[in-house]
This record gives C-alpha cells, sequence and structure tokens, in this order.
C-alpha cells in the first residue's frame, strides 16, 4: 500500500450542516460497519479515501515498472515465469484498485491525469533503481513484506469496496514475499559473490522499505482522522515496529546483516530497538527528486501516448455497439 503517507496537508475538517448524519455516521464507523458507496459520508471521508485509494492504485501500477524491466534478464525460466505472474497480478490490483476509488465518484481518467501531470502521489519505494537481480528477490522479500504489514489490516478498513479488494490483493502478496525470500534464501545459498549481491541489495533496500510505513506518528497529520474513522487501523510507527521484528530475524536465518547499527532487541518491549530513516531523504523522495522518479514518470506518460490508439479504438467501438443498439 502501498498506503505510505505522502502530505503535509493537514487533515481536512469535518463540515456537515446535518449533525444527526454525522453523528449516526460515526456511531456506525466505530460499530465497525462497513461504509458503502451509496451510503451517507462526510465529504472529507470521501477525499481521504479517493487520495488513498487512488494513490495505493498508482503505486501498483508504478510498481510494475523495476520488475517489468527483468523479465527478459531473469536467470531461468522459472524466475522469469515467476516475475511475469507476479507483474501480473500487480496490474490486477491496479485495476481493482481504481474501481473501488470510482465508487467514491471520482473516474479513472480523473486519477491517471493527476499521476500523469505530478498532482498524485504513489509509494517512494518506486523511485529508487534495481540494479541486479538481487534487488527482484529483495523487492519482494522487503518491498511486499512492508506491503502485507500495511494492508492486512486494511480488508478491516471502513470503506467496504476498500476492504473487499484488499482480501484478494493480501492473499496475492503474501504469495510475491515468499516468492521474493525464496529467491534471496538461494542467492545466499550460492557462491561468494551472489551471497555478496544480496547482502548490498539489503544494504539499499532496507531504509527505503522502513520509508514505506511514512513519517513517524508525530509527523504525519492525517493519522489521528484516518485511525478515527477506521480507515487505518495501526499507525505508521506501529506498522514499522511489526516489520522489523519479523523481518530480522528473516534475515539472520539466511545470513544476512541488517544494516543498521542501532539495532537491538530490547526485552522490555518485547521487540527491537532500531535506528531512523533518513526523513529528509523520504520528503525529498516525495517531491520527486527519487534518483529515477523522473524516469518513472516518462515511462508512465510514453505508455499513456502509446496506448491512445487502443483507447480510441475502444470508444469508437463501444459507440458503434451503441448506435447498432438503438437503431
Amino acid at each position: 500500500m502501498y498506503t505510505t503517507e505522502l502530505s503535509r496537508n493537514t487533515a481536512p475538517s469535518v463540515v456537515c450542516d446535518d449533525a444527526e448524519r454525522l453523528a449516526a455516521f460515526e456511531a456506525r464507523v466505530a460499530a465497525d460497519e462497513f461504509i458503502e458507496p451509496k451510503d451517507w459520508m462526510p465529504d472529507a471521508y470521501r477525499k481521504t479515501l479517493v487520495r488513498q485509494i487512488s494513490q495505493h492504485a498508482h503505486s501498483e501500477i508504478v510498481g510494475m515498472l523495476p520488475e517489468g524491466n527483468w523479465i527478459g534478464r531473469a536467470p531461468s525460466l522459472r524466475r522469469k515465469a515467476i516475475l511475469l505472474a507476479k507483474v501480473q497480478d500487480e496490474a490486477g490490483h491496479g485495476l481493482y484498485l481504481y474501481c473501488a476509488a470510482e465508487t467514491l465518484g471520482t473516474s479513472r481518467d480523473e486519477m491517471t491525469a493527476a499521476l500523469l501531470a505530478g498532482k498524485a502521489k504513489y509509494s517512494t519505494i518506486f523511485n529508487y533503481p534495481t540494479l541486479t537481480w538481487a534487488d527482484i528477490g529483495t523487492i519482494g522479500w522487503l518491498v511486499d513484506g512492508a506491503a502485507i504489514m500495511n494492508q492486512v489490516p486494511l480488508q478491516r478498513t471502513s470503506y467496504g469496496p476498500y476492504a473487499r479488494a484488499m482480501v484478494r490483493i493480501c492473499k496475492e502478496e503474501s504469495f510475491h514475499q515468499r516468492q521474493g525470500y525464496e529467491a534471496v534464501m538461494a542467492l545466499c545459498a550460492g557462491t561468494p559473490e551472489q551471497k555478496a549481491m544480496a547482502q548490498d541489495a539489503l544494504n539499499r533496500w532496507w531504509w527505503p522499505s522502513l520509508m514505506m510505513f511514512g513519517p513517524p506518528d508525530d509527523a504525519s497529520p492525517n493519522t489521528e482522522q484516518s485511525m478515527r474513522w477506521r480507515i487505518k487501523r495501526d499507525t505508521n510507527d506501529a506498522l514499522r515496529q511489526k516489520f522489523v521484528d519479523v523481518t530480522v530475524p528473516q534475515a539472520e536465518a539466511i545470513g544476512l546483516t541488517i544494516p543498521d547499527p542501532a539495532l537491538r532487541w530490547n526485552e522490555d518491549k518485547d521487540g527491537y530497538d532500531f535506528g531512523q530513516p533518513d526523513w529528509d531523504e523520504f520528503w525529498a523522495v516525495v517531491k520527486g527528486d527519487g534518483p529515477v522518479a523522473a524516469d518513472r514518470m516518462a515511462a508512465r506518460n510514453k505508455a499513456w501516448d502509446d496506448g491512445a490508439w487502443v483507447r480510441d479504438a475502444a470508444i469508437a467501438h463501444a459507440e458503434k455497439r451503441a448506435l447498432k443498439r438503438a437503431a
């Protein structure tokens, strides 16, 4: 989810002339009932969902780029087939999420236009390059592992279409994480050069993976409202802690070292103490200064332009069918 908090704007205020409807809405959310598309909802709730779900959808689509680049270069037919299937899954995830966002009254064209114009964001993780084959396994292990931490709670998010879309997405993301970890395991069991390549990938992807959960809670202006509305179920810091506690033993099991000198087991909290990512780097990448941010946006704009003839043909076909039915 890629649901990185990517806005420094203050949380939108709730303005409602009908206090009774607002109170009923708040009561339903507090009772863990799903809000459905035709139900009344505050404008701020709708806008928050559109921002989050569209950002999630954009992340799935942009996330195809770093991995799709490696399909033809994967080291075996088996690895090629696995990676191809994963990229296809991500396209499907984007489709589910765009459909969920459309139930809130925003069109896919509007969401796409916002992405291509740089007005909408996607997860910062995809603005980093994939330099070696080990990066692909590490993305599956760490990036999809972080995504699962973010997304499993979203199966209980308060907006029904979003929650239901997440059920299948989480199942497929779990496969992606296992596939990635298995690929890294194979490298660690190989030659010293292969294990060194895996360690190098871990060194480069560890901190960006921690950034996927968004800024610290005290710098995340939308978290409090999203938690109250049950859009989010866990805070950024709580999810980040859970990710570290799960992932460190996985690294140790295959002989890799987490690149964090501050990492220590803390008996009192039954979890790890760990260092903080470079938040200046995080905000810079959010603003479009990531190592390959320009490449990612150029690729999406090119894909949009190259696909114009397909969209035009589909519209012409639909219009022809409509005229035939009307005749």
